[in-house]
């Protein structure tokens, strides 16, 4: 009997993986929505839709972009952490909504138990930013204009953002007071920039790189590793005294927790293939993307030391303002 009964478990077992495995196969029966929890225009929307086309190409089906706008980015993450884990809803995760905004406040959703992690876009370098109007051509410029006011304004893509948090924690590094115009998404904060309405920024390299290159704006410094190609003269706020922001906006692709694996795999593979297309390629190098293929479980722990390296400096900055 019990032979028995355990060779009725292990038939039902296989016939489990092999109606998950074509299940996978048959995979995507229809549209796939890829959800942006962020407004057209933006870096996490150029980002997805730097990939959407690939994908429907390599799947034969339409993979297309919502976006799903509130909340600093936490609507649309909330609405995908609900969703059914059938391959059908996927998004544009990232730092902004799986980092910084649960390190800022009670989320209903945990950014790793309740998604399932696929691939890693890349990461674009954020920008301190100058309207010529103001008079600063350089970092030091910045200094002492900033040290000789009350406050200088300055926008970011929204509360929040990478933008916002590295303006944040250099003005305390530096010891001076910036006061913060908080927009929904780059290219909103980026029209009044361009305006003069504010005139300094930190922004992705994606929001302000052509209206450098136009001498529209004037670069002071750069959140990235080294010097951007396009920017040789331009220092990183690593050499100006302040390595602990070398940071980038990243953006990764992500859905609700328990998609097949099969799922996972083949998106991670096409995600891999898509970064080697010449356009693609070129489009990377444009916007100064730092990319790296990750598997699964590498964008995952990416993540979790991606939460325990901010976490802690957005806590201590949140506590000090409620002193």
């Amino acid at each position: 009997m019990r032979a028995s009964r355990q060779t009725v478990a292990a038939a039902i077992a296989a016939a489990l993986l092999i109606s998950g495995a074509a299940d996978a196969a048959e995979w995507p029966a229809k549209p796939v929505r890829v959800v942006v929890p962020f407004g057209a225009g933006g870096a996490a929307d150029s980002m997805g839709r730097l990939y959407v086309d690939a994908l429907s190409a390599a799947y034969g089906k339409q993979f297309y972009i919502e976006n799903r706008v509130g909340g600093g980015g936490l609507v649309g993450t909330e609405a995908v952490a609900r969703a059914e884990p059938d391959g059908l809803t996927l998004m544009v995760s990232g730092i902004p909504t799986h980092v910084l905004g649960p390190a800022m406040k009670n989320v209903a959703f945990d950014p790793l138990r309740d998604f399932t992690h696929i691939a890693y876009f890349g990461g674009t370098p954020n920008v301190l930013v100058a309207h010529p109007s103001l008079g600063v051509h350089s970092y030091r410029d910045f200094l002492a204009l900033a040290r000789a006011s009350a406050g200088v304004e300055y926008v970011s893509a929204g509360f929040g953002t990478m933008g916002n948090w590295l303006a944040e924690f250099l003005a305390g590094k530096e010891n001076i007071k910036l006061i913060h115009i908080a927009y929904k998404g780059g290219a909103q904060a980026l029209l009044d920039l361009l305006a003069a309405h504010v005139k300094v920024a930190m922004l992705t390299w994606s929001n302000v790189g052509e209206h450098i290159r136009a001498g529209r704006l004037i670069p002071l410094a750069v959140t990235s590793a080294r010097r951007l190609p396009y920017l040789p003269e331009v220092p990183t706020l690593s050499e100006l005294g302040h390595p602990e922001f070398v940071a980038v906006t990243w953006y990764s692709l992500s859905g609700p927790a328990g998609l097949q694996p099969e799922i996972v795999d083949s998106l991670n593979g096409e995600i891999a293939k898509a970064m080697e297309q010449p356009q693609i390629k070129r489009q990377i190098d444009q916007e100064a993307i730092e990319v790296k293929p990750m598997s699964p479980t590498e964008v995952t722990q990416f993540m979790q030391s991606e939460i325990a390296r901010w976490t802690p400096m957005i806590k201590q900055i949140l506590g000090d303002r409620q002193q």
